[in-house]
Order: structure tokens, then C-alpha cells, then sequence
């Protein structure tokens, strides 16, 4: 069976194409103006690499917060289950999932077969998002990777008293005047990012090894300190962390399509 699975978030689109629970067909970009259409484009991008065509495919389940736009899909799903289906897909018996995402953080307990317990969402507060640290990399004139890279090369601890965006750039802006090193602002920005994630993660009780979703996951700098907030030895992260919700939203599809 061959399903799809679109994941529209506030910043970008993802597509995940399954052929009998084998990721076989995936795309990603930037949601634009126009994110239905970019979806749509995109979907024909993934399918085209999976060498199949918009006929074979039996259902279409779309997540996100721009999942009602999807005209092409079937059905839809919240970003939370389709997590919580990723992270079970990845890692089976996976129980507490972390998500971090470009305007908000999830914690979700599940039964360990990818089926929803308990989830919690801080969707007030950027600073516990992706795109809290693009604006601070901005800030700090580095790019996503440099950013990350520096940060691991920190050897002064400093606090970021600020949790708002534009408040904390202003922060960043004043410590690089004081002649504070770069490397120990990355950090800074990494711990406060961990500090608000791991407390979302808390309010669902954590268990077993932690699963961590999102492009964010792709921050070694954050992934260091999330670890340290957490106390725990090592978090499991997926090849594609950032395609996680389309990949669940495909499972999800499998099994509507059953």
C-alpha cells in the first residue's frame, strides 16, 4: 500500500511518501505565500521520487497547522498523533516524544505503540521554538550550523535574561558589545531554548529514552543541553527529524486506508 502524509507548519511544508511502511518519497520547502499550492507541488515532488504515481496512492493524510489547506489530502490529523505515530515508527516502544517546531514545543506520552497518553504544548513563548534561534543566529550574525557548532565550543556559562524575541535580541546585541565571546551567547540562547523544552516535557511525566522531533534536533548545541536539562544520557533523534509529522500523518493514512 502507498500512502502520503503532509506536514504544512507555520515556516515550511514536508511531504512523506510510504510504500508498506518503507519511506520511499519525501519532499521539503519553505511554505511561501501560497502554502496549498507549494504543497500540492510538493506532493508531486515526493511522489515523482518515489517513481510513483497520484492514482497508486490509497490515502493522503495532512498535519500541521495548515492542515485544513491541503486539497489533495483524504483526511486529516493533529501534529501531536502524527508525533507520536513518527516517533513509535523510528524507535518502536518510543514513550516520551519532544517536539520542537518553528513557533512552539510539544511533550507527548504515548503507550509505546505510537497511540497518545498525555501531551503538553508551550505555544506562548518563542523561546522555546526554532524560530527563536534563527532569530538569535541572525542576531549574532551566524548561520543554523555555525551557530550550533559554536556553541558546543562554549567554556564560559553566561544567563539570557530575556525570554521574549525581540527583547532577547536586543540582549544578544549588548553582550557582543561587552566583548562577550559568541560562542558563550550560542550557548546561552541553546540552554534558555532547553530550559523552556524540558519544562514542557516535564508536565508529561517522562519515561523511558526521549524521542526529539522537529528541525531543531538538528542543533547539536541544543541537543547537549536538552540532555542536560533532562538528565538524561542520550535523546534518540531520527535520519530526518524535520520530516517526522509527514511520515506520521502517512502512517495515520496506512491505517485509514486499511
Amino acid at each position: 500500500m502507498i500512502t502520503a502524509g503532509i506536514d504544512i507548519g507555520s515556516r515550511t511544508i514536508k511531504v512523506a511518501v510510504l510504500r508498506d511502511g518503507e519511506i520511499v518519497g519525501r519532499a521539503l520547502d519553505t511554505a511561501g505565500a501560497e502554502p496549498a499550492r507549494r504543497a500540492s507541488a510538493l506532493l508531486r515532488d515526493a511522489l515523482l521520487a518515489a517513481g510513483v504515481s497520484r492514482d497508486a496512492v490509497a490515502h493522503i493524510t495532512a498535519t500541521g497547522a495548515g492542515r485544513a489547506l491541503v486539497e489533495d489530502a483524504h483526511s486529516t490529523v493533529t501534529d501531536i498523533t502524527a508525533a507520536a505515530r513518527a516517533a513509535n515508527f523510528f524507535f518502536p516502544g518510543a514513550v516520551t516524544v519532544v517536539e520542537v517546531g518553528a513557533e512552539e514545543s510539544r511533550a507527548v506520552k504515548t503507550d509505546g505503540a505510537g497511540r497518545v497518553l498525555d501531551s503538553a504544548v508551550n505555544e506562548k513563548c518563542a523561546a522555546g521554538s526554532g524560530s527563536f534561534t534563527e532569530s538569535m543566529a541572525r542576531a549574532l550574525g551566524m548561520t543554523l550550523e555555525e551557530f550550533a557548532e559554536k556553541s558546543l565550543q562554549s567554556t564560559t556559562r553566561i544567563a539570557m535574561n530575556a525570554q521574549c524575541t525581540v527583547f532577547a535580541e536586543s540582549e544578544v546585541v549588548g553582550l557582543m558589545h561587552s566583548g562577550v565571546d559568541r560562542r558563550d551567547i550560542a550557548y546561552a540562547v541553546n540552554d534558555a531554548i532547553a530550559t523552556r523544552v524540558s519544562a514542557t516535557a516535564r508536565r508529561v511525566k517522562l519515561e523511558g529514552e526521549v524521542v526529539l522531533l522537529g528541525g531543531l534536533a538538528r542543533n547539536r548545541g541544543f541537543v547537549r543541553c536538552l540532555k542536560e536539562k533532562l538528565e538524561v544520557d542520550r535523546i534518540l533523534i531520527p535520519e530526518a527529524p524535520e520530516l517526522a509529522d509527514a511520515v506520521g500523518a502517512a502512517i495515520v493514512a496506512a491505517e485509514r486506508a486499511a
